[in-house]
């Protein structure tokens, strides 16, 4: 089934993987607050957990003597600076040293918090880990040759992008900033960063949707995952959160930016007036179409712009990670159970969801939904 697959489905599965495998056990090694562990008995201030997102775009560049707010406004923009301060990350700060009455926030200091720099360690070798085990998991020859694969890809593409997908806001493009990364990384104090599985697939699968998006009037992160189970029909809102794989309030966004837009209408259900219903309008079965179209030409454009046989190759590579084990259970999923006590075991539809991880008829969504809300990948 994961043949049927289109490229960046199977790119985005994968990453969405190794990235709840590394979001689950950061959590289990982190001192942190969330709605459903509370705060320790001692008091002490601790950081609302959040995803790998804001670690590998913002977090890692932040160092202990701090960083010029205006060095790292690319990395803000496309994450949560408002959020990580809030969350007790980080904290924005005039310049003790800066003797203007009133400098400009953009001369201001970004400095870990306490909790944040806590965080920083913990964060800092968990992709090499989580890298490990997969080879472990899979076999290192599968690993290493997925790795030179997207190496191939990624060297041909913008040096430029990011280290994982940009938080999406509004209509949920990937608007990119331009910044040097390279430099950044070479302030004093930061441990340069390593380009770990997740950074290549993430870089592979940007590229991919910023080629649909220039072409497309709906943003690849709505139409791979609400635009993409609707249909003609009606579906029952309560549904739509299982079978996309992402949030109920990622749902509610993305329908809600479709019916204000002509592409759906959201109505009672005739049998049950209590049920809403969710269908496409004329005008949405048309786009529906039309991404579909465009997710298989560009595919095409990639494979002579990288080699059908190289694309061949990745997409075989991808698929082998998301193929069922002989005991009948995706293999991707063994690493994804949540620790008892995690936020991912209080949630059902998450629970549902890392149940069938892998699987392509299961519900991990089909492209990352990293919202403001803390860069999870279903949009929590």
């Amino acid at each position: 089934m994961a043949s049927h697959l289109p490229l960046p489905t199977l790119l985005s599965q994968v990453l969405i993987a190794f990235t709840i495998e590394f979001d689950n056990e950061a959590e289990h090694r982190m001192p942190h607050r969330t709605t459903t562990v509370p705060t320790a008995a001692d008091s002490r201030p601790r950081p609302w957990l959040v995803s790998m997102a804001m670690w590998s775009n913002f977090l890692q560049f932040v160092t202990a003597d701090g960083v010029p707010l205006h060095e790292l406004d690319g990395q803000a923009r496309i994450t949560n600076l408002g959020g990580l301060e809030r969350w007790r990350y980080v904290a924005v700060e005039p310049d003790p040293a800066d003797s203007r009455p009133k400098p400009p926030r953009g001369d201001w200091i970004v400095r870990p918090t306490p909790g944040g720099r806590r965080a920083q360690e913990i964060w800092r070798p968990l992709a090499g880990e989580i890298e490990e085990r997969w080879q472990a998991r899979f076999g290192a020859k599968e690993i290493g040759g997925l790795r030179s694969l997207l190496g191939d890809v990624t060297r041909q593409l913008d040096p430029e992008l990011p280290f994982y997908l940009p938080v999406v806001w509004h209509q949920m493009f990937a608007a990119l900033p331009r910044f040097d990364w390279a430099a950044l990384a070479r302030r004093p104090g930061v441990t340069a960063p390593g380009l770990d599985l997740s950074v290549l697939l993430s870089r592979a699968l940007l590229a991919f949707a910023l080629d649909f998006e220039r072409e497309s009037q709906l943003s690849l992160t709505i139409s791979a995952n609400a635009l993409r189970i609707l249909g003609g029909r009606g579906t029952p809102f309560r549904d739509l959160p299982r079978l996309a794989g992402v949030s109920k309030e990622a749902i509610s966004m993305s329908v809600g930016f479709l019916e204000r837009n002509g592409y759906v209408a959201v109505e009672s259900d005739p049998a049950a007036a209590r049920t809403k219903l969710a269908r496409l309008t004329a005008k949405g079965q048309r786009a529906q179409e039309a991404y579909r179209l465009l997710l298989a030409a560009i595919e095409e454009r990639w494979e002579t712009r990288f080699g059908a046989k190289e694309i061949g190759e990745l997409r075989a590579s991808l698929q082998g990670l998301l193929s069922r084990a002989d005991g009948g259970q995706p293999r991707m999923s063994q690493g994804l159970q949540p620790y008892p006590g995690g936020w991912r075991a209080q949630r059902p539809y998450v629970k549902q969801t890392t149940a069938v991880v892998g699987d392509p008829s299961g519900t991990l969504p089909h492209y990352p939904m990293v919202l403001h809300r803390g860069g999870w990948p279903d949009g929590s």
